[in-house]
């Protein structure tokens, strides 16, 4: 098609000068950036020789990265100096992640670091290595962190508690720790619409409460903060992204892997069966976690706090104090 502009993610040539690397076909750029023997414009360093990997320049290329600029700027997801630990598996989603967010960062007004982390939990089978190789010939940095999650599992799992839930937490304890050896400041995770909308019908059926994901937290251990700058992309898109891109992924390995979460497995046919009604359904649902009617909920200890800024305000209004409705 005539917009499927070929974009060389990274790899290739020359002392290093920027990082990550970019051959962009047809596009006019600064003539300082050096050329390859066929006449494609090079950004950044790489490893010695050409590599053939190609991120299609097409519209869902296009429309994940507006999507991922824009919840970065809403959120305020990166900013100068953030050194970002991205944890990625091998699935699509964190491939997809990494990759726009390099993207992104080519001409982002700010500085930021990016590093790829993996966190290998140890299951037999995990081929991190075709990973590992995919990410170092992109040019990224890489570290990859060997663990024995899979022996604590085997160990300490209660019966009837969550294989993968535990499995989630010991695996987001190494990430912690490996942050902090590493420097970094914010970790990304690769969560997208889905999982946000998803998690929110979950919370909501199985739970009883009125939650679903932040795109930006501070984790427990006050020294990180957590980020999920897909939280407006659909899955859909990452699929085909993923597809068109034929990155390698890879399975984690994991015993019960085929095992399916029901639960999670019957939110996403009910939301696939609403939206065959609603094609916007999803972009609804997300609209609504920063839509929130506080007034129109149940919530006594939130009613109690909006009982006691409504007091305040009336004692501001009373004073000598600038109008409440300015300041908010």
């Amino acid at each position: 098609m005539e917009n499927d502009i070929l974009i060389l993610s990274v790899a290739v040539c020359g002392p290093p000068s920027r990082s990550g690397l970019e051959i962009l076909h047809g596009m006019s750029l600064n003539a300082r950036y050096p050329k390859t023997p066929s006449g494609e414009v090079v950004i950044g360093p790489g490893a010695k020789g050409w590599s053939t990997m190609l991120l299609l320049n097409n519209a869902h290329f296009r429309k994940i990265k507006k999507l991922t600029g824009q919840a970065i700027g809403d959120f305020g997801l990166i900013e100068e100096g953030d050194r970002i630990a991205v944890a990625v598996s091998g699935g699509k989603d964190s491939y997809t992640l990494m990759h726009i967010l390099n993207q992104l960062q080519r001409r982002a007004p700010v500085q930021y670091e990016l590093i790829a982390v993996n966190i290998d939990a140890g299951f037999p089978g995990y081929r991190k290595e075709i990973l590992e190789d995919y990410l170092r010939t992109c040019g990224f940095q890489v570290h990859m962190e060997a663990t024995d999650c899979s022996s604590i599992i085997d160990e300490n799992l209660r019966p009837g508690s969550s294989y993968c839930a535990f499995c989630a937490r010991l695996r987001r304890g190494f990430l912690y720790t490996v942050a902090d050896r590493l420097g970094c400041n914010k970790i990304a995770l690769g969560h997208h619409l889905d999982d946000f909308i998803e998690t929110l019908l979950l919370n909501q059926f199985y739970i009883g409460t009125l939650a679903a994901m932040s795109p930006k937290l501070l984790a427990d251990n006050g020294r990180h903060t957590v980020i999920r700058p897909l939280v407006y992309v659909e899955e859909s898109d990452i699929i085909k992204f993923t597809r068109q891109n034929s990155f390698p992924t890879i399975d984690c390995g994991c015993p019960v892997m085929g095992q399916v979460d029901q639960k999670r497995q019957r939110m996403k046919q009910l939301l696939a069966e609403l939206h065959k009604e609603n094609r916007h359904l999803k972009r609804s649902m997300i609209s609504a976690l920063s839509n929130v009617r506080p007034r129109h909920l149940l919530d006594r200890d939130l009613y109690r706090l909006m009982e006691l800024d409504e007091n305040s305000n009336e004692k501001s209004l009373s004073g000598r104090h600038e109008p409440v409705a300015q300041k908010l």
